[in-house]
């Protein structure tokens, strides 16, 4: 669309296989398994390149991702028949991950082995008013990551207890409180507890409150896939010589409240939504791109926050029409080399209105949404032509779909619609597209739509 010679899209194709299995004995026990196979390759760059001829050379700027993922997974449960609160289960799932890829002359590959298990075990204090649930889990994961001529192994081995105490004095309020333990071979025992409230005062009027810890190790080579398609030097501030990549692991407090009302407009049924959440960061991995020459990953030395305000309502003008608004803030900033600074690449305001109506078997959907004014990286290092503003503009997207439904056994649906309809897109996405492997490239500065408008026709087959 913007005829920078390189694809919008990558190419290639991609197989996945989904299969489960489930069985019930109808006097408590139930057990569900099943697998997943999914391969995945991809090929992009510019139009022109071919991976025979042009891979591993400066001839075209090509990209290829080669993706092999298997899973399998199982959950096992009893029930007892004369005490249907009281239960006993067992999760359990594996994965195995391949990729191999390159982006321009940079490689990039990594394997993944993943193990999880829960088990749990829930019943009751005295009455039902006091409900628990505890157990045990345990989670592997063994990671191999290729980038660059380096290598980063590791292998996470997490056991953990959980206990959550559930208080239901009657069907105006309820609270769940829980803790969970657990020790992390890289980062030793830590401890997330987490409390959720709801209040109904009145009938169609709740509101909600929670507040909790979270903990995870960041993974940031596979999080932030943009490091591969620019010229920039990767550098990492190590200071944890046991933790992943040298660096802590994120923590966060998170906290939030949210009020529902549902109530009756034009003598149909309507509601209205809005929440309030914040999440503090005491540690998080910082992907830091305010130089246009590098990436640096380092942990936090500052603040780190966001604050997520949505409101949205949606009402039934019509028999069989429903509408839908909403709006978004977001305020998410972070401390960049003492600086704190808006998230780069974030709408701090966005809208959203959609329209459904269906009638016969026929479904007409219409969805508007605008996105707000985005901040982008610093590039005051590039010279004057390859320099870029400092926020984006804001624009709007539009999108419909007709769809018929024909048959009732096995329904089968024929659809066309249309992405894009203002066909609105980014323009100059990539920095020095002309010179792919000059010290000034990069792709990853995207901050709106690379495609214009897209039109699509199609079908779906429901086999039951």
């Amino acid at each position: 669309f913007n005829k920078d010679g390189f694809r919008d899209l990558p190419t290639g194709n991609q197989f996945s296989l989904v299969n489960r299995y489930k069985y019930d004995d109808s006097k408590g026990m139930m057990v569900q398994f099943g697998f997943k196979v999914m391969t995945d390759r991809k090929t992009g760059g510019q139009t022109s390149f071919d991976a025979k001829r042009d891979k591993g050379t400066t001839n075209l700027f090509g990209l290829g991702i080669n993706t092999n993922r298997y899973e399998g997974f199982a959950k096992i449960g009893y029930v007892f028949p004369q005490k249907v609160y009281k239960s006993i289960g067992l999760q359990l799932a594996g994965i195995s991950h391949t990729q191999d890829s390159y982006f321009g002359l940079t490689n990039y590959n990594a394997k993944q082995q993943s193990f999880y298990s829960n088990l749990i075990y829930q019943s009751i204090i005295g009455t039902t008013i006091h409900k628990f649930r505890t157990g045990l889990s345990f989670q592997y994961d063994q990671y191999n990551e290729d980038f660059k001529n380096n290598n980063y192994k590791r292998t996470e081995i997490v056991p953990g207890a959980f206990f959550e105490y559930t208080y239901t004095p009657n069907e105006k309020f309820s609270a769940v409180g829980g803790i969970r333990i657990d020790n992390n071979n890289l980062y030793n025992t830590f401890i997330t507890p987490r409390l959720n409230i709801r209040y109904e005062p009145i009938k169609g009027s709740v509101f909600r409150g929670s507040i909790g810890r979270g903990q995870r190790t960041a993974n940031i080579f596979a999080e932030n896939t943009s490091v591969f398609v620019s010229a920039r030097q990767v550098n990492i501030f190590a200071t944890n010589a046991k933790g992943a990549y040298g660096l802590n692991p994120e923590i966060a407090w998170n906290k939030g409240i949210s009020f529902d009302q549902k109530f009756r407009l034009f003598q149909r049924d309507a509601s209205l939504n809005i929440d309030f959440y914040r999440n503090d960061f005491t540690d998080q991995v910082v992907v830091d791109i305010e130089n246009a020459r590098q990436v640096r990953f380092y942990n936090l030395a500052g603040k780190s926050y966001s604050n997520s305000f949505q409101t949205e309502l949606t009402i039934n003008p019509a028999p069989k029409l429903d509408i839908r608004l909403a709006y978004r803030y977001f305020d998410v900033k972070t401390t960049y080399s003492n600086q704190l600074l808006q998230r780069p690449f974030i709408s701090g305001h966005r809208a959203f209105i959609s329209a459904d109506y269906s009638i016969n078997n026929w479904k007409f959907d219409y969805t508007i949404t605008y996105n707000g004014k985005k901040r982008i990286p610093n590039t005051s290092d590039n010279p004057p032509p390859f320099k870029l503003a400092e926020y984006s503009p804001d624009f709007i997207l539009m999108s419909a779909q007709i769809s018929k439904t024909i048959g009732k056994k096995n329904p089968m649906d024929f659809y066309v619609g249309a992405e894009n309809i203002t066909n609105f897109f980014q323009q100059n996405v990539i920095v020095s597209a002309e010179q792919p492997f000059s010290p000034y490239f990069d792709a990853s500065m995207v901050w709106g739509p690379i495609n214009g408008r897209m039109l699509y026709v199609g079908w779906r087959l429901k086999i039951k």
